[in-house]
């Protein structure tokens, strides 16, 4: 725990620390000071004498009396995972609402929130990256119990109250501010439209953009509904502090709070020790590890030839296709006899679309890390970005279906290792020119949970939940719902979704089949178009 961390844990305690006479004064209710505390004290005590002497923060007590209880300068040593001079950090601290006393941590991105950013500085107009959830309530009184449960799960999380700052620095950093009050918007109707198309127009993500210098990274905006008597809420937030997983516990957190079980909370994680575990191994290693991997690829891996990977982010066109309950049983089967996770077929399925889609052997693809998986304890139930997007590279020259199972296996093994890597790094390792994308397609294989309908819980209901839009001219999703499978495919226009769904559902198709009866078969001659299409391009086109 670093030393801005032991203030905000005593400010937490109301513990009141000051110095008399070179010597450390604690003041605390009775029972607050437990051996945590102690041990605190102890181990930090003579960097907490030097604070304090240097520079002190006073606050009024009700009795007048003047207590010590912040540092007023935050000094280079203060924050052991950035390296920042004096005159850059007091630069933050004057961008920082309330100064010095609202700032609880700085530490650097990780990866993929580095890759984020870079996207929103080349945008001028909406953000790729902003997510928006339309929610409809029957009672104002609902929205506002809603909107109240948000702000706590605000309060209880590091991440949800940090801001980026990158002008005038080294590199770009996140601050954690120690309060952060959620804005909301009340909109006034104006015009005939009705109060949902008002809304929806108002806080369009391609035309929106959220201040990334100013916590919290999310932003609500509601308006009455005079026909419907509802009041609606278009909540936005942004990707940068927020993956998949981190939304579904805010909205279970939020759940809890409005069903009065606040209480059984699990204590919240510092998003600090995330970052910590992923400076632990260094870029050299990562750098030697992506030079063998991808150091003698010189072309892109990209699909009828697609090559922007820095669209605006208009929105994309989606497809979806759930696959049949045998083909889903077989699928597991294959993969438990292979000794591989499903999630290995479905790389190595895709692989082979893309092989035929591209007329090459030597595919390059990128794959979403979940980051979590090397993470310390409780890192399951931790918010904040822990996913990473990186190459993964599957070569399918004169290799057996089984062959290629197993070093995609390999190969995605190894990759965890370094999934806290920077995709420009592994990029700059390729021998791909630096003008030129490495690869054009993402391939996002997540445990998701399927739902019948809309969630209706405490007289909402969700109306539009996370619109999501890409700079991949490609995105394919594998759903695994625990039993069954669902692929949805985002293309940009000119790429038919239905069509890229149903390769990679024909391939995985073909794919276990050959595992199950010939797994020697070259990985190259299975089949991905799907029978309408093959006959159409046999039979009817001739």
């Amino acid at each position: 725990m670093n030393l801005q961390a032991v203030f905000a844990y005593m400010q937490e305690k109301n513990i009141t620390l000051a110095v008399d006479d070179g010597e450390l004064v604690v003041r605390a209710a009775q029972g607050v000071i437990d051996s945590k505390v102690m041990a605190l004290l102890k181990q930090h005590k003579h960097e907490l004498l030097v604070a304090l002497q240097q520079d002190q923060a006073a606050r009024v007590s009700e009795d007048g009396a003047q207590q010590q209880v912040l540092p007023i300068k935050i000094t280079p040593d203060m924050l052991p995972l950035v390296d920042l001079t004096q005159e850059q950090i007091d630069r933050i601290m004057l961008s920082v609402p309330q100064g010095v006393a609202n700032i609880q941590d700085i530490y650097p991105l990780a990866p993929l929130q580095e890759g984020i950013l870079f996207h929103h500085l080349l945008e001028t107009e909406g953000d790729t990256y902003l997510l928006r959830s339309v929610v409809a309530f029957e009672k104002r009184k609902g929205l506002d119990d809603f909107l109240a449960a948000l702000q706590t799960v605000i309060n209880r999380h590091d991440i949800l109250r940090s801001a980026v700052y990158w002008q005038y620095l080294p590199q770009p950093v996140q601050v954690v501010y120690r309060q952060a009050s959620l804005c909301i918007e009340e909109l006034s109707l104006v015009g005939e439209d009705d109060a949902l198309q008002q809304l929806l127009n108002h806080t369009d993500p391609r035309h929106l953009r959220l201040d990334l210098q100013q916590a919290p990274l999310l932003a609500a905006y509601i308006v009455a509904d005079p026909h419907s008597d509802e009041w609606l809420l278009a909540l936005l937030s942004h990707h940068i502090v927020c993956d998949h997983i981190s939304l579904e516990l805010i909205i279970a957190e939020i759940q809890m709070l409005l069903q009065g079980r606040g209480d059984k909370l699990p204590a919240s994680l510092p998003y600090r020790d995330f970052i910590a575990q992923a400076r632990s191994v260094s870029p050299a290693e990562h750098e030697a590890y992506f030079r063998r991997q991808l150091g003698d690829i010189n072309e892109p891996t990209a699909p009828f030839e697609r090559l922007n990977v820095q669209g605006s982010g208009e929105p994309v066109i989606e497809a979806s296709l759930t696959l049949s309950d045998d083909l889903a049983q077989r699928i597991r089967d294959n993969a438990r006899q292979q000794g591989v996770t499903a999630a290995v077929l479905f790389h190595a399925a895709w692989a082979q679309v893309l092989a035929q889609c591209t007329g090459r052997e030597d595919v390059v693809f990128g794959t979403v890390l979940s980051g979590r998986l090397q993470g310390s304890a409780g890192a399951d139930r931790a918010l904040g970005m822990f996913i990473n997007t990186l190459p993964i590279r599957v070569s399918q020259a004169d290799g057996s279906v089984g062959q290629i199972v197993g070093e995609t296996y390999r190969c995605l093994s190894e990759l965890l290792i370094h999934e806290q890597a920077s995709l420009a790094l592994a990029q700059r390792c390729s021998g791909v020119a630096a003008s030129m994308p490495l690869f054009t397609t993402l391939l996002n294989y997540r445990h998701s949970h399927k739902t019948d309908g809309p969630l209706d819980w405490n007289g909402m209901r969700i109306i539009r939940n996370g619109e999501e839009r890409t700079n991949y001219p490609v995105t394919v999703s594998v759903d695994d719902f625990g039993q069954g499978f669902g692929l949805t495919a985002q293309c940009v226009q000119g790429i038919d979704p239905e069509r890229i769904a149903a390769y990679l559902g024909t391939a995985i198709e073909a794919l276990v089949n050959a595992l199950a009866k010939n797994p020697q078969a070259l990985l190259g001659t299975l089949n991905i178009l799907p029978s309408a299409e093959r006959r159409q391009l046999l039979v009817e086109f001739n």
